[in-house]
This record gives C-alpha cells, sequence and structure tokens, in this order.
C-alpha cells in the first residue's frame, strides 16, 4: 500500500515521498515536489505492480551483473558458448557497467554503428571492416542476454533490441569443390604428417556434417552393421538428433581404425599404468582411453579432440586452394576454402545427383530449406545439363 509522507528541508522547501509496501516486492520510494504527482505515482506503481507489470529491478541491476548471471546460467543451453564471451566483453565495454534501465534502443542502435565502424582483428585482410552479419550476430548475442534478463529474472519490461533494425547481409557464401579440387586436397591430406587429417575430411566430405561433429565423433555413434553415424540429442548444433550415411572410403578408414585400436594391449598393473601415463604426457602418442574417434595426444590436457589446424592449412596450400600475397618476407598464402566448404561440397554434389531438398535436410540437419537452397549451390555445367534436358522434353 502507498504510504506518503510530507517533509520540509532546512530551508523550507515541501517535498513529498512516496513509500509502497507490497508483499513480494521490495519497499519502493520516489520523492515529489507535489502531492499530486506522489499520489499519481504511487497509484499507477502499485497497480502496475499487482499486474505485473512493474520492472524497478532495472533501476537496482546493473548489465555486468546481468552478464555475470548470464554466463552461469548460459553455458549448459547451448554448444559453442566460449565464442560469446568475447563478444559480451566487447558489450560491457560499449555499454559500461550501467543500470539496466539506461540499455535503451538508441543507445544499442549507437554502439551497433560503432561496431560496423571496426576492423576485423584476425583473419581477414588489414583494414577490413566488420560485415554487417557479424555485426547482426554480435547484438544477437546481447538480444539474447537482454532477453534472459526479461523471461527468467524479470529484472527488465522489454528487451530493447527488439526495436533495433539489422545491417543487410551479402548473400550467403558457397564455395564448393570442382573435381580437380577434389582429387588435390584428398591427395594433400593423404600424404600429410597427420594420420588424422584425410580421414577427417573424408568423412566431413561423404557425410555433410559439420568439423565440430566430426572431430568429437566417439565410437558408441558407430553402427558399423548398419553403415550409419548417430549424431544423438544434444551432439549437434541445433541439439536435434540426426543419422548419418557411412559409406565407401569413409567406411573403410573407420574399420581400419578399429583393427589398429583392438590390437592396443591394456597395462593393468598399477606400476605399469603409471609409466604408461609419464610417458603419454611426454610423447605425442595417442591417448587410448578414450571413445574419441580422433583422440589428443598423450600430452593433452584438454582430454578434447585432436586439433588438425596445422595440417589442414598445409594441405590447402599444397592442393592450391588460395592465392599468394604479399612480397618476399611478406609473402603470405591465403586460402579461399574453410573447412566448412567441405559441407557445401557435399550438399552440392547431393543437389548434382538428384537429391530432393528434404533429403538433403535430414542429412545435413537444416530446419529450414532456405538454408538448403543456401547450401544447394549448382554447377554452371549442371545447370546447362538441366538445361538440355527441358530444351529436349519441349522439342525446342
Amino acid at each position: 500500500m502507498a504510504y506518503i509522507q510530507k517533509r520540509k528541508a532546512a530551508d523550507g522547501a515541501v517535498s513529498y515521498r512516496v513509500q509502497i509496501r507490497l508483499r513480494g516486492y521490495p519497499l519502493e520510494t520516489a520523492t515529489f515536489d507535489r502531492m499530486t504527482d506522489a499520489r499519481e505515482w504511487g497509484a499507477k506503481t502499485e497497480s502496475d505492480m499487482k499486474a505485473g507489470r512493474y520492472f524497478g529491478e532495472a533501476k537496482r541491476h546493473t548489465f555486468q551483473e546481468l552478464k555475470d548471471s548470464y554466463t552461469k546460467w548460459k553455458p549448459g543451453k547451448i554448444k559453442c558458448f566460449d565464442e560469446r564471451k568475447p563478444v559480451l566483453t566487447r558489450w560491457i565495454e560499449l555499454l559500461g557497467d550501467c543500470q539496466l534501465d539506461a540499455i535503451t534502443p538508441a543507445k544499442i542502435a549507437a554502439c551497433r554503428d560503432a561496431l560496423a565502424k571496426e576492423t576485423v582483428q584476425r583473419g581477414a585482410k588489414p583494414g577490413k571492416l566488420k560485415s554487417g552479419g557479424t555485426v547482426n550476430r554480435m547484438v544477437a548475442y546481447l538480444s539474447d542476454v537482454l532477453s534472459y534478463a526479461v523471461k527468467e529474472l524479470q529484472w527488465i519490461e522489454r528487451n530493447p533490441c527488439e526495436r533495433i533494425s539489422k545491417f543487410k547481409e551479402a548473400v550467403g557464401r558457397v564455395r564448393f569443390l570442382s573435381d580437380e579440387e577434389r582429387e588435390a586436397l584428398l591427395t594433400a591430406c593423404q600424404n600429410s604428417n597427420n594420420p588424422d587429417l584425410y580421414p577427417a575430411v573424408v568423412l566431413s566430405l561423404t557425410t555433410g556434417a559439420r568439423q565440430a561433429e566430426i572431430m568429437n565423433l566417439t565410437w558408441q555413434q558407430i553402427d558399423f552393421d548398419n553403415r550409419l553415424i548417430t549424431l544423438h540429442n544434444g551432439e549437434t548444433k541445433n541439439n536435434e538428433p540426426r543419422v548419418l550415411p557411412l559409406v565407401g572410403k569413409a567406411f573403410d578408414l573407420l574399420k581400419e581404425r578399429t583393427k589398429a585400436r583392438s590390437n592396443v594391449r591394456v597395462i593393468d598393473t598399477p606400476l605399469a599404468q603409471k609409466a604408461a601415463e609419464s610417458l603419454k604426457r611426454r610423447s605425442k602418442a595417442r591417448r587410448i582411453g578414450t571413445s574419441l574417434v580422433f583422440p589428443p595426444t598423450g600430452a593433452s590436457k584438454s582430454g578434447k579432440p585432436i586439433q588438425l589446424n596445422a595440417a589442414w592449412n598445409t594441405a590447402r596450400e599444397l592442393a592450391n586452394l588460395g592465392a599468394w600475397e604479399g612480397k618476399d618476407e611478406s609473402r603470405k598464402f591465403r586460402s579461399n576454402f574453410r573447412w566448412h566448404d567441405l559441407r557445401h561440397t557435399a550438399a552440392s554434389y547431393l543437389t548434382m545427383q538428384g537429391a530432393s531438398a528434404l533429403e538433403i535436410s535430414k542429412i545435413l540437419g537444416h530446419k529450414t530449406m532456405a538454408m538448403v537452397s543456401r547450401y544447394s549451390h549448382l554447377a554452371p555445367s549442371h545447370v546447362s545439363a538441366l538445361g538440355d534436358k527441358l530444351a529436349a522434353r519441349m522439342g525446342l
């Protein structure tokens, strides 16, 4: 119930302090110069509190508090949360540790425009500005934090990002291997010093799976009898189960790995195990006490799958998937083909073999046909072949 107290300062100025005490809510107070304003605020605020429309919490919590709470709550609910951490830190720098009610659509829009003028820090040519898609994703991460404040914490009434317009994004990049490029890349991978590179690339090409799905693959997911790989709920990007084909060379390569794995003798004595663990920590031998198809080295402390970055970069250079830039000491090979483009390649080849959009979406795990259309890019020669079939059917 609202309680209004008349107060008189030393200089004779009169003010009216409103206090609202309502069960389930913290004490709310405000001070006004006029009794009329005090009564109006008290009546409206009390009404909003009873109706669940009052969010005075926005004045009592800061953006840093919200970020800390979100960082504890979110990781178990999505994959690859680590990539959001630097983005959220950047938003703290842009918005400051202000109260939540100070985060307005206008302030976010100003920060969005500032981000669009920043250059990409790594993996791009010097001086290249952030793309519209990159800025949009950064705003989307902020929006998810503020949505958490609305739905889970009830610290703010409405997500201010809902009133922010997005930048127009470029048409989705589609890069896939020609027959000659595919052969060159596979040859380079097969000749690599890293024995994991070739089977990982072959699996990516024949299944269309994402890199993380391939590298985190376990033996329990593989069904050799039915030639299938099952990605269970929580093991995919969108957390939906999916079945992948295990065929051809990929099947043979994994079969060979099972034979090599079964030939490893497990040492049971405590002293021998201790000696083996000591040797592993000092060597590059693969771990055997793991279900990963691509296990880490014995020296790895993370327990995560083996990293293929160095071997992959060398293979791309040997396959000439890119161009050389600069001169002399600054000369550097810049590839125009990413690991994710192996997925583009699988989708494109499926389309050229006559697979339907629905079939492709089931294998690649896309929720919308728009994404399938983006991946299923057709080679110019295949477009011409389709045109020949159409002309022949019409007799033209």
